[in-house]
């Protein structure tokens, strides 16, 4: 794809820097911003060598969550259909449409899930609406002492609609996320922390993007195909048995597991060096 207009990416040996970079508009979620995401994501995964993605932002807040101009701006729908097509249209036609653009909104962050590498989110000032959704969907969540976050959805008479409220009570206690859900109050990162959305805080902007990024090149040190598939059990069992992600372990590992990695670690901590391991093979998504 060409350059995106929403983020800023960053190469740093084998991780990914995104930064939102609309600050003048507190990098609001634009119709630009969910076809971008995901095709920036993807070509990183596509590519192989990026082990580690780290997401952060610039200006006063992380996001503001969703433009109105998705809904309003040049069309009747994030899809892009105008006013006046969905006027003529039949009710039923209006309706699917309307459903095909939330679930192609959802897909944008469902993105950040299938990428085989993890994703950190490095979150200061405003996690609003949109941005919660996202964040939500990341492996992990740092954020420094002046953010917070609110389920702004609620208070503008709308639910929720693009992952937060089916990854939330995943993430934290699910009385707690019903609570934030339902009430639409900021939520200070030292409460965030608390019931476990945030695994740390940091005093300030610089020093969260830092420690954001020093974790990220410690996961890239790793083997990159040990962590692809702790990241891939860890997300099927969310969602599954213990019986069944026992027995999805089983088939993964009978077709995935690389003794080479393993050797390597060893061989590298009786000569006193890091592990080299090779990248995982790039790929061949849309062939």
């Amino acid at each position: 794809m060409s350059d995106p207009t929403c983020f800023d990416v960053e190469r740093i040996g084998k991780v990914a820097h995104l930064r939102l970079n609309r600050p003048d508009e507190l990098n609001s979620m634009t119709r630009e911003f969910w076809s971008e995401l995901p095709s920036v994501v993807r070509d990183l995964d596509d590519d192989g060598s990026v082990r580690a993605i780290v997401i952060s932002s610039t200006g006063k807040h992380f996001s503001a969550g969703m433009d109105l101009a998705v809904f309003t701006g040049g069309g009747g729908d994030a899809m892009g259909g105008s006013a006046a097509d969905g006027a003529r249209a039949e009710e039923g036609r209006v309706r699917a449409r309307l459903m095909q653009s939330v679930l192609l909104l959802q897909k944008s962050f469902t993105a950040l899930e299938e990428v085989r590498v993890p994703v950190i989110a490095a979150i200061h000032g405003g996690c609003i609406g949109g941005a919660v959704d996202m964040v939500s969907a990341c492996d992990i969540r740092y954020a420094s002492a002046d953010a917070f976050f609110c389920i702004q959805e609620i208070n503008i008479g709308m639910t929720a609609d693009v992952g937060t409220l089916q990854r939330l009570p995943k993430i934290i206690p699910e009385g707690i996320a019903r609570e934030w859900a339902y009430r639409g109050n900021r939520v200070p990162a030292a409460r965030a922390a608390e019931v476990g959305l945030v695994n740390e805080v940091y005093p300030d902007h610089e020093s969260l993007v830092a420690g954001a990024l020093e974790v990220a090149q410690e996961i890239a040190a790793k083997s990159p195909l040990a962590i692809w598939g702790t990241k891939e059990m860890i997300n099927f069992t969310r969602d599954h048995s213990v019986a069944d992600s026992l027995k999805h372990m089983a088939a993964w590992q009978s077709g995935m597991f690389q003794p080479a990695d393993m050797i390597e670690t060893f061989v590298a901590k009786g000569e006193k060096r890091e592990p080299e391991f090779p990248d995982v093979l790039r790929n061949s998504r849309g062939l």
